[in-house]
């Protein structure tokens, strides 16, 4: 069974690889996904890993509040996407006050 984890406040220089070498050391890694801004191309300085649950469990609690880069790492199981709203927000019919 495996487990995603959220990573957040990574330096902007950080790659894949490095993430990946920091949470093997607790377990096998599955998969390591940084997010990039779409216009600039740059790390948001957050990501996803997903391990084994034991080992996901192991790195959160050894990584949580680490410093990599010069920044205290946050580290928490990540919760499922809640879906969007169209354009309004509320779902509600916009009203024109003119």
């Amino acid at each position: 069974m495996s487990k995603k984890l959220y990573v957040g406040n990574l330096p902007f220089s950080t790659n894949e690889d490095e993430i990946r070498d920091m949470f093997s050391a607790y377990g096998e890694v599955q998969s390591v996904n940084l997010i990039v801004d779409r216009e600039t191309g740059r790390l948001r300085g957050f990501g996803f890993v997903e391990m084994t649950t034991e080992g996901a469990d192991a790195a959160m609690e050894a990584l949580n509040g680490k410093a990599f880069g010069g920044r205290d790492l946050r580290i928490n199981e990540a919760q499922e996407r809640q879906p969007r709203q169209g354009m309004g927000g509320s779902g509600a019919p916009r009203r024109n006050n003119w």
